[in-house]
């Protein structure tokens, strides 16, 4: 009997298209490695956008900007956090600034999000494992184990988010654009400049990335009460989540009931807003180089503004190296813990704090069980919280010991700078902008860790799921 060589005329497989082997291909690695693909994705656009940020035609200088720099500008774009290297008001083009806002909408739409939509275009269709990689960006549990469908996105709706997640973008963008241009327009700027301008902001805010066209910053608006709503208002919206803002549509559309995670986010960002304005205006009230300075009445809304940005905002109307060291160390807080999932924000997310809390709690009050709005909260959910809560205070922490050693800066400069990056905030003390080189990558890793999420990480990173048929026996360690 003959035997057919592989590859041979006869072979389904051979005689397949090349372009439809690599479509099942890159298909059954998504399915398998949902994370991993999505990491490879991610990674591999920061490529793509260092090497066009390299080039001189995204400098003014018209020469080629320095590897580290271009790598540095890419990851802080994409990671949506806004920490820069070079003097972004002048050293990048138009054609530099056009790659830039591209980045940050990249970066805002969410790593697993992305995936998931780069997965349908090669697939030309959103399968049940492409529906799990989308939804894995907004319930993280769902890349490690199947969960209840009661969570505030369910399968079945993939397709609304993503639709939503484009629309919702544009509309959002669309509006904040409208509502900074004549702001612009009152400072003197130019039609056209005003008009690019203001959707360059409206873009920054909504992503949470921070960025401004204006080699001051927001010094240009630091008493403009208008203009420091419209961008609080954008960072608020980009910060809460795509899952919330379409809970919230379909609430308002049937008004049905708003799911558990979508009330634990709101009501969570709003305490943490109040706290951290209370808290940062109390502290830098006399302190001349920042609130200090400012009208009495107005003092409250520096502090509002700055208790948003730490959200994940990274605007700032004042210098932050001038504020004291209380300051730093409550807005270090505010940081770390970020926004809400599935957001244009990092940190740990706010749901991840509640959680944390509420088990606290319960554990205070003797209960078995986690409760919050007439819900009980499973146990493996607490699991997920404390293990995202470790491994972005590992990140944190080794990211704080390298600059340490690498700048010999003050430790609450250095900490401060490191949790801005690991939770895509953008604020910064002036350390970045000092970094040597090698500092950079360090500061550039630490937000790409932050931005693909101490869960996707630990997924991507983590040997297949194998089932463990026996249990071993209890014992109860001491604890506290």
């Amino acid at each position: 009997m003959a035997v057919r060589r592989r590859g041979a005329p006869g072979n389904p497989t051979a005689d397949r298209p090349l372009a439809a082997r690599v479509s099942d291909a890159v298909e059954d690695f998504a399915a398998h490695r949902p994370a991993r693909f999505a990491i490879g994705i991610f990674t591999g656009l920061i490529l793509l956008f260092t090497f066009l940020l390299c080039l001189p035609i995204s400098s003014t200088a018209r020469g080629w900007t320095p590897f580290v720099d271009a790598l540095f500008t890419a990851v802080s774009a994409i990671c949506v956090t806004g920490l820069a290297t070079v003097e972004m008001a002048t050293h990048w083009t138009t054609f530099g600034n056009v790659i830039i806002l591209i980045a940050l909408q990249v970066g805002g739409i969410g790593v697993l999000t992305l995936a998931s939509i780069m997965g349908l275009i090669v697939a030309k269709r959103l399968g049940l494992r492409q529906k799990l990689l989308a939804v894995g960006d907004n319930s993280p549990m769902r890349v490690h184990r199947p969960v209840a469908e009661s969570q505030a996105l369910k399968l079945g709706e993939i397709g609304g988010l993503l639709a939503t997640v484009a629309i919702g973008t544009l509309i959002i963008e669309g509006a904040l654009t409208l509502l900074i241009f004549p702001a612009l327009l009152i400072e003197g700027f130019d039609p056209w400049t005003a008009a690019w301008q203001s959707f360059y902001l409206a873009a920054s805010a909504f992503t949470n990335t921070g960025f401004t066209p204006h080699a001051d910053g927001m010094a240009l608006f630091a008493d403009d009460p208008y203009m420091l709503g419209v961008i609080a208002l954008g960072v608020f919206l980009g910060s809460v989540g795509f899952p919330v803002i379409f809970a919230l549509a379909r609430y308002v559309k049937k008004r049905g009931r708003l799911a558990l995670h979508v009330k634990l986010t709101l009501v969570t960002t709003g305490i943490l807003i109040v706290l951290g304005a209370l808290a940062i205006t109390v502290l830098e009230w006399s302190n001349g180089a920042t609130l200090g300075g400012q009208e009495g009445w107005f003092r409250p809304i520096t502090g509002t503004f700055l208790s948003i940005m730490t959200r994940s905002g990274g605007f700032s109307t004042v210098d932050i190296h001038e504020m004291n060291g209380s300051s730093l160390l409550i807005m270090d807080m505010l940081m770390f813990v970020g926004g809400g999932s599935a957001s244009t924000a990092g940190g740990i997310k706010v749901t991840t704090l509640a959680i944390l809390f509420i088990a606290a709690f319960a554990e205070a009050r003797g209960d078995n069980d986690m409760q919050a709005f007439d819900r009980r909260i499973p146990n493996d959910v607490l699991r997920l919280a404390v293990s995202v809560v470790l491994w972005g205070a590992t990140i944190v922490a080794t990211s704080t010991v390298a600059l340490l050693q690498i700048t010999k800066a003050p430790l609450d400069y250095v900490l401060f700078d490191a949790i801005s990056a690991f939770a895509t905030s953008g604020l910064t003390t002036g350390l970045t902008e000092s970094l040597p080189d090698e500092g950079k990558y360090i500061l550039a890793a630490t937000m790409w860790a932050g931005r693909v999420g101490t869960v996707t990480l630990a997924a991507a990173l983590a040997a297949s799921q194998r089932a463990q048929l026996f249990r071993r026996a209890e014992e109860r360690p001491l604890v506290g």
